[in-house]
């Protein structure tokens, strides 16, 4: 077999690699013509698909794919000591990959699945699709992990919170301390994260509390910077401040967002939350060493890596275990939240 790989067939053929992918695997929804193309490249590259052959390297190895959108935030970070422990206890070892927020994870993880030979693939971060017929192209077992998750959208191999509930519980107690001018700092407009659920938890916290809807305390991370950072959260919130816009509160969709818009206030020579109240979400240790120290919904992260790593390694193993497994997140009051300041 040579050296050639399924993007560069993809790139001589001018088409994705899902697509690709498709006519390897005799999928009817693809265009005769091209399916022929693509096979015909594949022959004249001796890039011929030997099922038994790789499922035979596949059983000698003991490597599981982290496919991760969002690597930056440490949020994730902090699940990487947990995968590690638990995979290595079962003789497995992790190989982790990044994956941008404008690539298709299904087509990351089917390369990364030729390239090392996989036993199984946990995709961390990103949300779940309307349409999840990519995911049957993968020919190894899949989880996915802390992945943005609606009750009314569907999937296997679940492991997750849901953000909305979560979000709405944040902002419901941000109302029950008088605050009705809430301002959220949620993902990039043309982002598909969890940052759309926390946004739309905050709306129905709005609407249950009586609170009209008011766009202009909408503020969205500057898509130029690292999503889900505190430099975002910084700049996002020095505009804010220097717009005039009247607020008494914060909420970021993540704990290092709201630890920017923090520093960004102070820098003001605010205080928090005397004049402006700020509320995070992931339950980041470093929340508490931020002075003061950050209100946040608190994710319990091994417990998730633990359902992740079981529910993986039971499918491996041959035993069918899909399901969706959702987890509770605890609301953790800490400094940075008070009642609003009377008008």
């Amino acid at each position: 077999m040579s050296d050639i790989t399924i993007k560069d067939i993809a790139k001589i053929c001018g088409v994705g690699v899902s697509t690709v992918s498709r006519a390897m695997n005799n999928h009817p929804d693809i265009n005769p013509a091209t399916k022929e193309r693509i096979m015909q490249i594949i022959e004249e590259h001796n890039y011929i698909p030997n099922n038994s052959a790789r499922n035979l390297k596949r059983t000698e190895s003991n490597t599981i794919g982290l496919l991760m959108k969002g690597i930056g935030n440490p949020f994730f970070q902090g699940m990487f000591d947990f995968f590690e422990e638990m995979l290595s206890r079962k003789n497995f070892s992790f190989v982790l990959q990044r994956v941008g927020f404008d690539e298709d994870e299904v087509n990351v993880a089917l390369e990364l699945e030729k390239e090392k030979k996989l036993k199984g693939i946990i995709f961390l971060g990103g949300q779940i699709r309307e349409d999840m017929k990519a995911f049957d192209m993968l020919s190894v077992p899949y989880v996915l992990c802390t992945v943005g998750w609606k009750e009314e959208r569907q999937a296997p191999n679940l492991v997750a919170i849901d953000d909305r509930k979560e979000s709405f519980k944040m902002v419901d107690y941000l109302c029950s301390l008088g605050h009705r001018r809430i301002v959220i700092i949620t993902s990039a407009e043309e982002e598909m994260s969890v940052g759309n659920l926390r946004y739309e938890g905050y709306r129905q916290a709005l609407d249950k509390n009586g609170i009209p809807f008011d766009p202009s305390l909408v503020c969205f991370m500057k898509p130029e910077l690292e999503s889900f950072s505190a430099e975002n959260g910084y700049a996002v919130t020095q505009e804010l401040l220097a717009s005039g816009t009247e607020f008494t509160a914060i909420f970021a969709v993540s704990d290092m967002v709201a630890i920017g818009a923090g520093k960004a206030l102070l820098e003001a020579g605010k205080r928090i939350p005397q004049d402006y109240s700020v509320a995070g979400f992931d339950g980041l240790s470093l929340t508490h060493f931020f002075h003061p120290s950050i209100t946040t919904i608190h994710q319990p992260r091994e417990e998730m890596v633990k359902a992740a790593v079981k529910m993986l390694l039971d499918m491996i193993d041959g035993r069918d275990c899909r399901r969706i497994q959702i987890f509770e997140a605890q609301l953790e009051i800490q400094e940075s939240t008070g009642k609003a300041k009377a008008s």
